[in-house]
């Protein structure tokens, strides 16, 4: 199977940024994965290989799910979860995604909820 260059150049990036960013227990990995119509975030202990909270568009149900207040709401939505789990702080994992449109929308509805990264 042929994959295109630019796959191959996000996981490149991926492998890159993932060698630095591991998430424990006490300070979890926010994972983000965007798609050409949806967005989901992930929050993920390494440590013990376990999703602690996830949120996507797909359970938004949104019309337009794939613009950047959608990933706003997304944020906010995954700002939300965690606060319920008792996780305040997270590592951001933008899982070989250039940090622009989409995926620093998601941040900064994450943050503007309250959760710290």
């Amino acid at each position: 199977m042929a994959t295109s260059q630019r796959t191959v150049a996000r996981k490149r990036r991926q492998a890159r940024v993932r060698s630095t960013v591991r998430g424990s227990d006490t300070l979890p990995r926010l994972c983000v994965f965007r798609s050409n119509k949806h967005m989901y975030a992930q929050v993920i202990s390494d440590e013990s290989g376990r999703t602690l909270a996830a949120a996507s568009t797909l359970k938004l149900g949104a019309s337009s799910s794939g613009n950047r207040e959608a990933a706003r709401k997304i944020g906010e939505l995954i700002a939300e979860l965690c606060k319920e789990k008792n996780i305040e702080r997270v590592v951001f994992d933008r899982n070989g995604f250039l940090f622009h449109g989409r995926v620093k929308e998601l941040a900064e509805g994450a943050r503007a909820a309250g959760l710290k990264f």
